[in-house]
């Protein structure tokens, strides 16, 4: 049996709960995934000003807590918090351990990153439009499994770090090198997924996304606990926490976790195993404490799915509330007011009434609120159109209508993702090892 523990579900995640995995947790892995499709564009982005950045933010935070623990437990770190940098960061990883007098071993994988392959004729999945429709395209990045995981693990190095590699595979590929698995055996690379999706968002398996007061109560959810999987060799598993954490494993959580973000439960794809969720068995079998045995699985496409970044353009917001008596007929006013004077410059003007039709863009028959908030979101080709949003949203402090107050403004930079298909043959995959001894660094 090994243990596997989930310490991040996304790159903004709480460090706490990872620390204590680390520290109590008996693992033999803990895998931190930070990697979503716009946060590895913008990474990239962050690359291509400062060659020496691209990797995750909260690097140096995340490993400065967990390297002494991990050392000390000997427990293995695998993360993509490599981003666009992987190798960058194992070299902050290594300046960090020498930092704190530690001996650490590092592999960095690479060859997820295929913008040079990328060719204008090939085709948007989302729209069946060929690349060279996306303009200002700024990253392309592979969706890589475990085959690019295992060599790093079979180096020893006490920290894997990747860029864009697929979620479950993080946590499929230890399984695979501990008890020796064929990568052509589909059903136990299944079952191995399926762990792998489950534990992939950290604390929503621990009731972080389940939570809804009155009707699903989460007890002490301030201090909520994070899964890690006990795997068997016959890719059976149980799910748990530490002991006296907040959240709640159970069969419901489970069961909603396990469908999250899956379109087709009959044939969930991954560059490892296309998969068959239908034919999982999920029971507790203790407080905190649930069984997941079964699922099959076909043989793995013969493409890549590939997250492509673009410069989509700027959007500027602004924001203004207003409250009392009639305060939606002044919202609404102040809305009509700044499409008047905006529509002819800005594209794709989003008018929202926060508390009334922002989310599902309807009132329900909630028509007389006494506090709305109105926001203003329109997409402009550059930064000196977008920011007229919020200069208009802020001139209505004294252009009216009457008791608007708290108003701001502010604009970002927008990167769009589309995604393509690319043939497995096309990915060159390579290690990097960066190694720390003692007051020493030995690059190999």
């Amino acid at each position: 049996m090994i243990r596997i523990g989930s310490g991040a579900g996304f790159s903004g995640d709480r460090l706490e709960p990872a620390v204590l995995l680390a520290e109590k947790g008996d693992l033999d892995y803990l895998v931190l995934e930070c990697l979503a499709e716009r946060t590895i564009a913008l990474a990239q982005k962050r690359k291509s000003q400062n060659p020496l950045l691209g990797y995750d933010p909260l690097l140096e935070k995340r490993m400065e807590r967990l390297l002494p623990i991990i050392c000390k437990n000997k427990t293995r770190i695998i993360t993509n918090m490599g981003a666009a940098n992987p190798i960058g960061a194992a070299e902050k990883i290594v300046e960090i351990a020498q930092r704190l007098g530690i001996s650490i071993k590092v592999a960095a994988v690479t060859g997820d990153d295929v913008l040079k392959y990328i060719n204008a004729d090939d085709r948007v999945l989302e729209t069946n439009e060929p690349i060279s429709s996306v303009q200002h395209v700024i990253s392309a990045n592979a969706y890589l499994g475990v085959e690019a995981v295992l060599p790093a693990l079979e180096t020893g190095a006490d920290v894997i770090i990747t860029g864009r590699i697929a979620d479950p595979s993080l946590f499929l590929a230890p399984m695979i090198h501990h008890f020796g698995w064929s990568v052509d055996d589909v059903d136990l690379l299944a079952r191995g997924t399926i762990i792998g999706h489950l534990l992939e968002c950290g604390g929503q398996l621990a009731g972080g996304y389940f939570a809804d007061p009155g009707k699903k109560d989460i007890p002490n959810f301030a201090e909520l606990g994070f899964p890690f999987a006990e795997v068997e060799s016959d890719g059976s598993a149980v799910i748990s926490k530490i002991e006296g954490t907040g959240g709640l494993i159970n069969l419901a959580i489970t069961k909603e976790q396990l469908l999250y973000e899956v379109m087709n439960p009959y044939e969930y794809i991954t560059p490892d195993v296309i998969v068959d969720f239908t034919s999982v068995y999920i029971r507790e079998i203790g407080p905190n404490r649930v069984e997941i045995r079964g699922g099959r699985g076909n043989k793995k496409p013969d493409t890549l799915k590939v997250s492509v970044g673009y410069q989509a353009g700027f959007i500027g917001e602004g924001e203004i509330s207003y409250a009392g008596s009639n305060a939606l007929g002044r919202a609404k006013l102040a809305g009509e007011v700044i499409y008047e004077r905006l529509k002819e410059e800005v594209q794709d003007l989003r008018i929202d009434y926060i508390g009334v039709s922002s989310v599902h863009r309807t009132t329900y028959g909630q028509s007389h609120p006494y506090e709305v908030r109105l926001r203003v979101a329109g997409r402009a080709a550059t930064l000196e159109e977008a920011v007229k949003v919020g200069e208009e949203v802020e001139a209505l402090y004294t252009n009216g209508p009457a008791g608007g107050g708290g108003a701001r403004k502010y604009t970002n930079e927008v990167v769009g993702i589309v995604s393509t298909l690319m043939p497995r043959n096309k990915i060159d995959v390579q290690i990097t090892i960066r190694e720390s001894v003692k007051n020493e660094e030995k690059i190999v």
